[in-house]
């Protein structure tokens, strides 16, 4: 028999998908509140972004569309918690999959996005 889930674990199932959506959006006002100042990002093409390019990333119109997490797995360690997903998206029309993982913190009492991993298949 499995755990019911914790609060923890229902805030960040909301928070990943306020992601995904905040990503199609390019809403940089979503990522302003809730990346930590030490956030970095690994982009499917090996680049490494600090919250500040991260931002201006963001901020950009986006080309995804029909952006879907499947297979959402949230594993809480103490005050860090990892979000696995598998992702379906559409890219300029064109379809695309990948896989992500997420890392967030709990911080002053919030969750708070530390790190992100993307992958592109």
């Amino acid at each position: 028999m499995s755990a019911a889930p914790s609060s923890d674990d229902e805030l960040l199932l909301r928070l990943n998908a306020e992601y995904l959506r905040a990503s199609e959006r390019s809403d940089r006002g979503w990522f302003e509140e809730h990346l930590a100042a030490d956030f970095l990002c690994s982009r499917p093409d090996g680049s490494l972004l600090d919250r500040a390019a991260f931002l201006v990333r963001v901020s950009a119109p986006s080309s995804l569309s029909e952006l879907e997490a499947h297979d959402v797995l949230v594993r809480l360690v103490d005050d860090v918690a990892l979000v696995h997903a598998r992702t379906t998206f559409r890219d300029g029309g064109r379809p695309g999959h990948g896989r992500y993982t997420d890392v967030w913190a709990r911080r002053a009492g919030r969750w708070l996005a530390i790190a992100a991993h993307v992958t592109r298949c």
